[in-house]
């Protein structure tokens, strides 16, 4: 990601996170086939709306769609506004452009659970602005007062006369309209005004995704198109030392073989003979550094780590003398291991790279990275480079990194044609960057009353920012790997968080929740032993410590309370509890499981979520039900294991999922809210894994403090 933006997430929330609410008129408008003009030209009041003379309302859509409902949430968000009629509504990716900078990020990009939150101003005023230009527009035509008029399902109606208009025939007036005309900040509605917002609206993504019309990237065909698959170290940090192209360019179908960044990429007519040709290829590899690293020797080192202090993220009052007088302690380490995205359609991206420009297709959650990246390598200025987003069959963090992209970059660029880089399953899984592998030192100390007195916490890990953003970690700090650590909610009055830097050669690359996953883990099975050490029942006993905390305390009784906590269980079953905030929403999981010769296997999940203002309750809860999916998944059975520097896993059989019929009974209670809004698509992941692993603690009196569960003996 080298040449982007030296700026955490965090940075961006309070730098630019006021700028949403300038981001209304004076829009610059992208150029391309979509925007020409013309007689029929569409009415294109700002940079994500165009209304044509057909009615059609043509949203554009400026995040990637990777699963979480944002092809339908972010249309919601200016049809309201814009009185438009839901069935007119049709979306379109944005191009790469200044115009469709995430406000929250200061790039184009999709992430950190930010899609709507940044969105939620911006396009509603948009949709607002265009509105009362349509009024004006309907008002000079039948020459009467504005204030007379009202937009009414994709109309403007003329209340005293019962006349209408609708916004297709008002178009070409509207168009002649001064967007000065409109007042500066237009009044937005209020939530009981609201027909779309806060409704159960329909994915306007299903269909084409049923009937097979939607475009992943995996999909792209374009004119002369080859098809290449990489030789990659096998190592990380690895280089090419010698090759020989005589078997692989004997497959048929083999056109070209040649040097890239990464390795060796066989071009082809199509998959089938790259793939074949790569497994032809005669390549010794220069195995570097990493060649004896293995992950008994990280857990070495992150042990040893833990040991010596660490750069200084949170310190309240004097946790030393705290622990020192304390009736009872509490001493826990815990480990997490690297994990992979695994996303559903393999990684893949399409380009072509000429002298007069650039073009890449590609399912990519970081437009700005891509745009850079091709002018770059094209040897061209950004302007020339057309990003054409595609869906994206998954991405969880996995597609905001620029490799895939980089290696069809410089094969088109080499073989001077449009290229598509096909990545297998086993590729991926064994050349990606993964959630961090990490280690915890926790201590406490609790009175004579059982409550916490002090609490520490060491945090080993790798850093994702050094790597993407390595100006943001000062003084060995990652602000980013403490996250949620740092804001510990429980009132303790002597807390002490710190961070131990340490780089395993292994890259480390933004995961769904990202650091919050392994934190929330920690934080929430170690309340969980306090509360034993303390003999107080876990959820009374966070419940009594979460008295500055008024939103964990909502979501944490909500959830308890549909749980059925404290009442009978079916025999053999046992409940756990956490809770967690990221990404500004706030999340609490109650876990029913059982364990039969070994195996555990989760029933019910019952999770009760604060994330604000509710666009669209399906798509929260949809989002939730992922969230529990993909880090129960984790917890159960995720590790990415090295051994010599190579990754042990590479395909679903040893880097298991949940199935179908092992999928929990899973219950989302949404907390009516009119707080500050939080994400959606991330804050579900934390807390499953306490919550199941604290169930198994009251099953069977083991703690796990170290994932996967795996196989409990």
């Amino acid at each position: 990601m080298s040449g982007s933006t030296q700026i955490t997430r965090r940075d961006f929330l309070e730098t630019t996170g006021a700028a949403g609410a300038g981001l209304v008129i004076g829009f610059h408008l992208p150029a391309g086939r979509r925007f020409g003009a013309g007689s029929a030209a569409p009415f294109a009041p700002n940079a994500w709306l165009r209304i044509g003379a057909d009615e059609s309302v043509l949203v554009v859509v400026d995040r990637s769609e990777m699963g979480q409902g944002v092809t339908t949430s972010l249309p919601m968000l200016l049809a309201e506004e814009l009185d438009a009629d839901w069935s007119k509504i049709r979306i379109e990716f944005a191009p790469a452009d200044k115009a469709y900078i995430n406000p929250m990020f200061g790039m184009q990009g999709t992430g950190g659970s930010t899609s709507v939150r940044a969105a939620y101003t911006p396009l509603r005023k948009a949709g607002a602005a265009a509105r009362e230009l349509l009024l004006t527009a309907a008002a000079a035509t039948w020459g009467v007062d504005k204030a007379t008029c009202r937009a009414e399902n994709g109309a403007v109606v003329h209340t005293p006369s019962k006349r209408r208009l609708t916004y297709g025939k008002l178009v070409a007036k509207a168009a002649t309209v001064s967007p000065a005309s409109v007042p500066a900040d237009v009044p937005l509605k209020k939530p009981e005004e609201w027909k779309i917002l806060g409704t159960r609206v329909k994915r306007l993504d299903t269909p084409p995704k049923v009937d097979g019309s939607a475009q992943f990237g995996i999909d792209v065909k374009t004119p002369g198109m080859l098809v290449a698959v990489i030789a990659r170290s096998p190592v990380f940090g690895g280089k090419v030392g010698t090759f020989d192209a005589t078997k692989a360019k004997a497959v048929p179908g083999v056109r070209q073989v040649v040097q890239v960044s990464t390795g060796i990429a066989v071009v082809a007519d199509g998959y089938w003979a790259a793939k074949k040709g790569r497994d032809a290829l005669d390549v010794t590899w220069d195995e570097g550094a990493n060649a004896q690293v293995s992950s008994a020797s990280i857990s070495q080192v992150f042990a040893q780590r833990a040991q010596q202090p660490g750069a200084q993220a949170r310190h309240d009052g004097d946790p030393e003398s705290a622990l020192a007088a304390a009736a009872t302690k509490v001493d826990a380490a815990y480990e997490l291991p690297f994990l992979a995205h695994a996303t559903m359609e393999p990684m893949n991206c399409t380009a072509h790279v000429r002298a007069d420009g650039v073009d890449i297709w590609a399912p990519t959650q970081f437009q700005t990275g891509a745009q850079g990246l091709g002018a770059k390598i094209g040897g061209v200025t950004p302007d020339k480079v057309r990003v054409h987003t595609t869906y994206l069959g998954g991405g969880f963090g996995r597609r905001f990194e620029l490799d895939f992209m980089q290696e069809a970059l410089e094969t088109s660029k080499a073989v001077k044609a449009p290229v598509k880089v096909v990545w297998s399953r086993e590729d991926d899984i064994q050349n990606a960057q993964y959630r961090p592998a990490c280690y915890h030192q926790m201590r406490a100390g609790l009175d004579a009353a059982g409550q916490p007195a002090a609490w520490t916490q060491r945090i080993v890990a790798p850093s994702i920012m050094a790597r993407v953003f390595p100006d943001t970690v000062k003084n060995g700090l990652d602000g980013e790997a403490v996250e949620g650590a740092m804001e510990m909610p429980y009132t303790t009055p002597n807390v002490h968080v710190d961070y131990v830097l340490t780089d395993t050669g292994i890259p480390v690359g933004f995961w769904r929740s990202v650091n919050n996953s392994f934190n929330a883990f920690v934080v929430e099975s170690f309340i969980d032993e306090l509360a034993h050490a303390a003999k107080k029942d876990p959820y009374e006993y966070r419940r009594d410590l979460l008295g500055k905390a008024p939103r964990h305390l909502g979501v944490l009784n909500l959830a308890a309370n549909k749980a059925g906590w404290g009442t009978p269980l079916p025999e053999g079953r046992s409940r756990g509890i956490a809770v967690w905030k990221s990404f500004d929403s706030y999340v609490a999981e109650v876990a029913e499981i059982s364990i039969t010769d070994g195996d555990v296997r989760v029933h019910r999940v019952v999770c009760a979520v604060d994330c604000g203002p509710v666009v669209n309750p399906s798509i929260v809860e949809a989002q939730m039900q992922s969230a529990i999916v993909y880090g129960l998944t984790a917890a159960l059975w995720g590790e990415i294991g090295i051994d010599k520097g190579r990754v042990q896993q590479s395909n679903f059989h040893n880097y298991r999922m949940l199935r179908l019929a092992e999928m929990p009974v899973v219950e989302v209670h949404i907390v009516p809210s009119t707080d500050a809004q939080g994400g959606a698509g991330e804050p579900g992941t934390p807390p499953i894994a306490p919550a199941v692993c604290n169930a198994i603690f009251a099953a069977t009196g083991k703690r796990i403090r170290k994932l996967p569960i795996g196989k409990i003996a």
